[in-house]
């Protein structure tokens, strides 16, 4: 049992010597993430569709 607390208590500490974002820079960091993500989505869609096309087309033949 004490090996757990112990545990804690040094988690504990490092949790108190870790720099947290500011509200700014977490906000900033969010737009980041969303834009990226979204740009990435769409550049596979268009991946997806174009492969889809060329497929079809293949398939016509």
């Amino acid at each position: 049992m004490g090996k757990i607390s112990s545990f804690f208590r040094g988690v504990m500490s490092e949790m108190q010597k870790t720099s947290w974002p500011k509200r700014k820079e977490l906000t900033k960091y969010t737009i980041v993430v969303i834009s990226t993500l979204l740009f990435m989505a769409a550049f596979f869609m268009l991946v997806d569709l174009g492969i889809s096309k060329l497929f079809r087309m293949y398939l016509d033949l």
